[in-house]
C-alpha cells in the first residue's frame, strides 16, 4: 500500500503527515517515505538539504517528491541574514556563528581538486546574494571597501588571459575570515540596507542529494532549487552537486529551475571510494593516470547497467552556475538529457579549470542528449572519455564560447540535426563520430591526441574491452551545412598549440576514403605490428555536405556543393528562430546505423541502445522525415521556430 506524505511551512515535523496535518520540513517525510509513496510539497520556501533516507524498488514503484500542483516551492541551500552591521563606505559586516554551517563551512572550503587552473588558492564555495543576485569573492577586507578592477580573465579555449567581458562586474563584492566559532563576512552592497533586502548566504553543500549510495527510482519534480556550496568536480573526485543521485540508477529530475550551484547543478556523477582528487592531494601521479584506473575501480564495486545510471534529466532550466549544469563521471551511464535549458554557466569567470561546460559528462555511454537549448556558457557540451554509444541529437547551441567539444573517445557516437550556432562550433580531439545534418555556423577542429590512450568498452556495456590512443579520424560527414567565417578566427588567436580549425572538412585531407585503402596502407608486416600504423591516417568518410562561402570541403568529397547559403539565428527569450536559406543546394536521404562504416578501433556498429541499427530521421523541431535537405530541418525557410 503506497503513502501520500504533504509538507507546509505551515506544518509540524511532529504531525502525522496527511493533507490536514502536514510535515513542516521536506527531511520529515524523507525519513518516512517508502517506495510507490509520493511526497507533495506546498508553496513557500525552504531552506534545508533534503537527504532521502529510501529509495524505489523499480520504475513503476519510485518515490516521488513534488511541488504541489500550481504552487511555486523553493528549496534553498542558503539562509536569510538580517542582523548586518553598518561597517562604512557601502560596507557591511555580520558576523556568523559556525554552528549554523554544522560540520561544512563554505567559506572555509576552497574551490579546488585535480585540474583546477587558477586560482590555485583563494576562492572558497561561500556566496553572498542580494535579491538572488550572487556577489563576487575578494582577497582582503580593503578590497570590499575598493574592489580591485578586473581587466583580464581565463579563455577557456586557449587557457591564456583576455579582456574581461562587458558582462562581468564586480563591485558587488565579499570577504570572509573563518575563526574556531564564528565566520565573518564583509560585503558591499553598492549602497543597498541588506537587511531590509532579501540578503542570504550559502550554508549547506547540497540541496537534494542523498548521503548513502544506491538509493533508486526517486524522482524530484517541479521545484526551484537554489543557492548550494557546491565542490568542484573533476572525474576523479567525488562529484557532488547542487541535486543528484549520489552513485544510484534511474532517478527522474524534470520540470525543475536549478540555479546559483557554486560549482556543479545536477550530478550525475562518480563517487569517493573510485578516486578523490589524488593527483591534487598526493602529486605522483597525473589526473589521467588516476582516471584510467578509477574506471576499472568502478567495475570492481558494480559499475554496470543492472546498479548504476538510466537517469532522466528533462524539461528543468539550469542556469548561473560556477562549473557546470549537468556534470557526471560514470554515474552517467545509460541516461537521457533532453528539453533542457541551460545557459549562464561559468560567465562569471571567477575559477577557471579542465572540467568546465554546460553539460560535461565522462563515459557517456549509451548516454541521449536530445533537445536542449544551450547557450550563454564558455563550452556548451564537453564529452570526455569513453563517449560510446552517445548521441547528440537536435540540440539548439549558440552564443557560446565554444559549442561541443569531444575529447579522448573512440566511439562509435552520433551527433545528428543540431544547431552550432557559435563562432567556435566543433572540436575533435577523438574518432569514431558521425555527423549528420547539422549546421554549423564556425569553426571544426580536429586534433589527433595519441599520448593518451584510454578505454573503449563492449557495445552498450561497462564491460572494458580494450584501450587505444587518438589519431583522429575514423569520422564521418553527411549532410552538414557549413558556414564560412573570419580566417583569423580559425588559424589566429582563437586556435591552441598544435591545433587545425578551419570552416570546413579540409583538415581531412589525405585521409584515405574507405577502410580497404586504409588497409592496404598498413599492410606491409615488415614495418613492424604497431610501427606501421603510427604514421597512417585513419580513413573518413564524408559526402554530401553544403559548403558555403568560405567553406571548404575535403579533396574529393563525392556530392559536396558550394553555394551561397545564409543561417540566422534570433533569439527573443522564450522562443528563439532560425532562419536558413540555400540548404536545398544538397538533398540527402535519411541516414541510419547501415550507412555508416563500423569504427576502426572498437568494431561497433552505429546503433539504438538496444542493438538495432540507428535511424536518423526526426529534425531539429521535431519532424519526421523521409529525406530532404543538408542541415537540422526537414523544411528550412525564414523565421523557422526551433525552441
Amino acid at each position: 500500500m503506497t503513502s501520500v506524505f504533504h509538507v507546509a511551512t505551515t506544518g509540524s515535523d511532529s504531525s502525522s503527515g496527511d493533507a490536514a496535518g502536514p510535515f513542516r520540513t521536506i527531511n520529515r517525510a524523507a525519513a518516512v517515505a517508502q517506495a510507490g509513496d509520493t511526497v507533495i510539497v506546498h508553496a513557500g520556501e525552504y531552506r534545508e538539504w533534503v537527504k532521502p533516507r529510501n529509495g524505489g524498488l523499480s520504475d513503476s514503484r519510485r518515490i516521488t517528491y513534488q511541488a504541489a500542483e500550481g504552487e511555486h516551492v523553493v528549496i534553498k541551500g542558503s539562509e536569510r541574514i538580517t542582523d548586518w552591521v553598518d561597517d562604512g563606505n557601502m560596507v557591511w559586516k555580520v558576523v556568523v556563528d559556525n554552528a549554523l554551517f554544522g560540520d561544512f563551512n563554505p567559506y572555509a572550503e576552497q574551490v579546488t581538486g585535480d585540474w583546477v587552473v587558477r586560482p590555485m588558492t583563494g576562492i572558497h564555495l561561500g556566496e553572498v546574494y542580494l535579491k538572488g543576485r550572487s556577489f563576487y569573492e575578494v582577497g582582503s577586507r580593503a578590497d570590499v571597501d575598493d574592489p580591485p578592477e578586473r581587466t583580464t580573465v581565463v579563455d577557456d579555449r586557449t587557457d591564456t588571459t583576455v579582456p574581461v567581458p562587458d558582462v562581468i562586474q564586480t563591485p558587488f563584492v565579499w570577504y570572509a575570515e573563518v575563526g574556531e566559532q564564528t565566520t565573518t563576512i564583509w560585503a558591499n552592497f553598492q549602497g543597498a540596507d541588506p537587511n531590509l533586502e532579501i540578503t542570504e548566504i550559502n550554508v549547506r553543500r547540497s540541496v537534494f542529494y542523498p548521503v548513502e549510495h544506491h538509493l533508486d527510482y526517486i524522482t524530484v519534480r517541479g521545484f526551484e532549487l537554489a543557492h548550494a556550496a557546491s565542490p568542484w568536480t573533476p572525474p576523479t573526485a567525488d562529484q557532488p552537486g547542487l541535486i543528484g543521485p549520489n552513485w544510484a540508477k534511474g532517478w527522474i529530475i524534470e520540470d525543475n529551475d536549478i540555479h546559483d550551484a557554486k560549482c556543479s547543478a545536477v550530478s550525475l556523477g562518480k563517487e569517493a571510494s573510485t578516486g578523490n582528487n589524488y593527483a591534487a592531494q598526493r602529486g605522483d601521479k597525473p589526473g589521467y593516470q588516476y582516471q584510467l584506473e578509477s574506471v576499472f575501480a568502478a567495475r570492481q564495486i558494480g559499475w554496470d547497467r543492472e546498479h548504476i545510471g538510466s537517469h532522466i534529466v528533462r524539461r528543468n532550466t539550469i542556469h548561473d552556475c560556477g562549473q557546470n549544469a549537468i556534470v557526471g563521471h560514470l554515474g552517467c551511464v545509460f541516461s537521457t538529457i533532453e528539453d533542457n535549458r541551460i545557459y549562464n554557466i561559468a560567465t562569471k569567470r571567477e575559477f577557471y579549470g579542465h572540467e568546465i561546460a554546460g553539460i560535461k559528462l565522462h563515459a557517456a555511454i549509451d548516454v541521449v542528449i536530445r533537445h536542449n537549448r544551450i547557450h550563454d556558457t564558455t563550452l556548451g557540451i564537453w564529452l570526455d572519455w569513453q563517449t560510446q554509444g552517445t548521441r547528440v541529437s537536435r540540440n539548439l547551441i549558440y552564443a557560446n564560447n565554444r559549442d561541443i567539444y569531444i575529447e579522448v573517445s573512440h566511439g562509435p557516437y552520433l551527433v545528428e540535426h543540431n544547431v552550432f550556432g557559435s563562432p567556435v562550433s566543433i572540436e575533435v580531439m577523438s574518432q569514431g563520430g558521425a555527423f549528420v545534418n547539422n549546421l554549423v555556423c564556425g569553426t571544426l577542429a580536429v586534433v589527433p591526441v595519441p599520448e593518451r590512450p584510454t578505454p573503449y568498452h563492449r557495445p552498450h556495456s561497462t564491460q572494458v574491452a580494450g584501450y587505444a590512443a587518438i589519431h583522429a579520424g575514423d569520422d564521418r560527414y553527411i549532410g552538414n551545412v557549413f558556414l564560412g567565417g573570419d580566417r583569423s578566427l580559425a588559424y589566429g588567436p582563437g586556435s591552441r598549440d598544435g591545433e587545425v580549425a578551419g570552416y570546413g572538412t579540409a583538415f581531412y585531407n589525405g585521409h584515405p576514403t574507405s577502410l580497404e585503402a586504409y588497409i592496404g596502407m598498413v599492410g606491409d608486416p615488415s614495418l613492424g605490428d604497431h610501427n606501421r600504423f603510427e604514421d597512417v591516417k585513419q580513413p573518413v568518410y564524408i559526402h554530401h555536405n553544403l559548403y558555403g562561402p568560405g567553406a571548404t570541403p575535403v579533396d574529393g568529397e563525392e556530392g559536396a556543393v558550394q553555394a551561397d547559403v545564409t543561417a540566422t539565428i534570433v533569439d527573443e527569450g522564450d522562443h528563439v528562430y532560425l532562419s536558413a536559406t540555400g540548404f536545398d543546394a544538397v538533398r540527402v536521404p535519411v541516414v541510419g546505423g547501415r550507412d555508416l562504416a563500423p569504427t576502426r578501433i572498437v568494431g561497433a556498429e552505429f546503433e539504438e541502445p538496444d542493438g538495432t541499427p540507428a535511424v536518423l530521421d526526426v529534425d531539429l523541431t521535431g519532424v519526421r522525415k523521409t529525406g530532404g535537405p543538408a542541415g537540422p530541418l526537414a523544411e528550412p525557410g525564414e523565421r523557422i521556430r526551433v525552441w
